[in-house]
């Protein structure tokens, strides 16, 4: 199917892509499929793109990648409600908020999103620690391949 994105124009998807966000996002609970989109194969970034709605659209990054002691605990709550089983099918991503360049660029470790993506569902919770996560966590310490 065709959808039309907020960076890369109108693009092609499987709906067997769709990622189901059960409550939304924070601020924008009636948006509920997005799909990921891959942004470049050397960075850990994609987008994050409403199915529905051009103009919701997101840049998302690995978060273990800028900032390597990243961890925190998932309920058991939210462990049935993604319907997690195995720990390979469970991918983090924080939301990016983009500055001139990436090294500007913040994302916040705070509401990072949890995506089963064996079962194509996902949800953003909020950690209850926000000194070791904060809502803006500088991505200048990217270590890029150097390509």
């Amino acid at each position: 199917m065709k959808i039309d994105t907020k960076f890369l124009g109108e693009i092609e998807i499987e709906q067997t892509d769709t990622l189901t966000f059960e409550h939304g996002l924070l601020g924008l609970e009636e948006e509920r499929k997005f799909v990921l989109l891959p942004i470049d194969a050397d960075l850990p970034l994609a987008i994050l793109q409403s199915v529905e709605k051009k103009d919701i659209g997101f840049v998302v990054a690995f978060p273990f990648a800028f900032k390597k002691d990243y961890s925190f605990e998932i309920s058991e709550d939210d462990l049935e409600k993604l319907e997690i089983e195995k720990a390979e099918d469970v991918l983090t991503y924080a939301i990016v908020t983009m500055k001139e360049t990436l090294q500007e660029s913040t994302m916040n470790l705070l509401a990072p999103l949890i995506i089963n993506m064996d079962k194509k569902i996902g949800k953003q919770i909020v950690l209850q620690d926000n000194k070791s996560h904060p809502l803006r966590f500088p991505m200048k310490s990217f270590e890029g391949s150097g390509k």
